[in-house]
């Protein structure tokens, strides 16, 4: 596909955004025109292209804008990046009035090449398909679930402490051996150069507080990761006291009547009850649910309501752990539900919003100046005319790829209304064949052995002899 212009709803985005950053700061705080020019032409390419390269921004633009301009305007020009996407999502946020939604956190990986040294934040991690150990990048989002949007509100990179991954690795190569624990070398301190994913999307929770107070926050939601209890300690009192959800891993302990009771062997001599619940206000269907409010230990004996959940078919419980106890217990079930949303706004990025593939700008500011340019991609998808249409008449939302395909073909059917509407299509015509010739090129293929010396591929005679060796 091609780009002629950014199409208008991708400019009443980045005019919205202008105003917000001018709303914001008066004096300067605004976009230039050539700013607001190149970011719609990059929103445009990512759509086209499902990437972040410079290469096929320019073969898609007809050489519009050059590689290497392009470039340069990511790295040096002076745009408010770290104010970006947090006015972005509050153009979101007015065009739909939106005042009340949850939070859900979670990481996604990002893989990376084996050898790469110059793209940030690249550490060991473990490949859940294969079991085994790749190089990739981990982030941690916040997402915003609203009645009506959900919408990518934050992100973070995570990466490991050197020493304590190093640590770890010979803690458990000795405790193998069978060395004592007091002739073990001692866990290193933890450095503040390297956080920890709890308090990441700790520092993600209260930058999302500050910069939107007005929305009423009525759960945060968030896997077993963050499931410990300082986590949701500070975690709820973030936004006055507001309840958290997570899951308890199965080896957690509860304290009933004085004893102490492992949850999974509490809710064996408590089973659960079958109920019907709504998954994420949609379908019916059938779960059993068990539930309690007791004292769990890892939490310094803070008392959580613990909620033992298995749905139809599964042989398992899962349990999941509140910090609020006056809810009811379908209640909690139902709005950990929405925690899936978050699994589809990760394939819904990985798969056409571009970050997914050929985002190779390195250093600290490549990943993450990538990655906002990525997200606002996914806020203006929210403002397409067809979109708006669906969602304001309470009608079920688009999917991103449908969208991104509907933008290729208005993309398209703009190069051809100027082609067809020109006062010389022919010549019009002709130039453009000569552009698409010139962004295009055919390249030679090392494949074929067409203009190579294949070498003598026969029997020498005077070697014949060898063969009787």
């Amino acid at each position: 596909m091609l780009i002629s212009e950014p199409l208008p709803f991708v400019k009443e985005f980045i005019d919205a955004l202008n105003a917000a950053l001018k709303a914001h700061r008066p004096v300067g705080g605004g976009l230039s025109l050539g700013q607001r020019s190149w970011l719609g032409f990059c929103l445009m390419g990512i759509v086209i292209t499902n990437s972040v390269c410079w290469a096929r921004f320019e073969r898609a633009g007809l050489g519009r804008y050059s590689l290497a301009a392009l470039s340069w305007m990511f790295r040096h020009s002076k745009l408010p990046w770290e104010r970006l996407l947090e006015h972005s999502v509050q153009v979101i946020l007015k065009r739909y009035e939106i005042i009340e939604g949850c939070l859900c956190l979670d990481d996604s990986d990002k893989r990376r090449s084996k050898l790469t040294q110059k793209i940030a934040h690249v550490h060991k991690l473990k490949d859940k398909a294969s079991g085994g150990f790749i190089m990739g990048q981990s982030l941690i989002f916040l997402l915003l679930i609203t009645p009506k949007v959900t919408i990518p509100v934050g992100f973070v990179f995570y990466m490991p402490d050197p020493a304590l991954t190093a640590w770890n690795k010979e803690d458990k190569r000795l405790k193998q051996a069978g060395v004592l624990a007091k002739e073990r070398p001692p866990k290193p301190a933890q450095n503040a150069n390297y956080p920890t994913k709890q308090a990441l999307a700790l520092g993600l929770l209260k930058h999302f507080r500050d910069v939107h107070p007005a929305i009423r926050v009525k759960c945060v939601l968030a896997d077993a990761l963050y499931g410990t209890g300082r986590f949701l300690n500070k975690a709820s009192s973030l936004f006055g006291g507001v309840q958290i959800i997570s899951q308890l891993r199965n080896n957690q302990n509860l304290r009933f009547r004085g004893k102490k009771y492992g949850v999974e062997q509490y809710f064996t001599t408590f089973p659960g009850v079958t109920q019907t619940i709504r998954l994420r206000g949609g379908e019916p269907v059938t779960v059993t649910v068990a539930s309690a409010r007791l004292p769990v230990c890892a939490h310094q004996g803070k008392k959580r309501f613990v909620i033992a959940l298995k749905y139809e078919g599964e042989d398992d419980y899962r349990y999941l752990v509140a910090t609020n106890l006056t809810w009811r217990t379908l209640d909690i079930v139902q709005a950990y539900t929405f925690r899936w949303l978050i699994e589809v706004f990760f394939a819904d990025w990985k798969a056409h919003e571009g970050w997914g593939a050929l985002t190779k700008q390195p250093g600290e500011e490549g990943s993450s100046r990538s990655l906002i340019l990525s997200l606002l991609v996914d806020h203006c998808l929210l403002l397409h005319p067809d979109q708006l249409a669906q969602i304001e008449n309470q009608r079920p939302a688009s999917t991103v790829g449908s969208l991104s395909n509907r933008v290729k073909v208005d993309s398209l059917l703009t190069i051809i209304r100027e082609l067809v509407t020109a006062d010389n299509p022919a010549e019009q015509f002709q130039r453009l064949a000569q552009q698409l010739e010139e962004q295009f090129p055919l390249n030679p293929s090392g494949k074929h052995m067409v203009d190579r010396d294949m070498g003598r591929l026969e029997p020498t005679p005077s070697l014949k002899y060898k063969a009787f060796a």
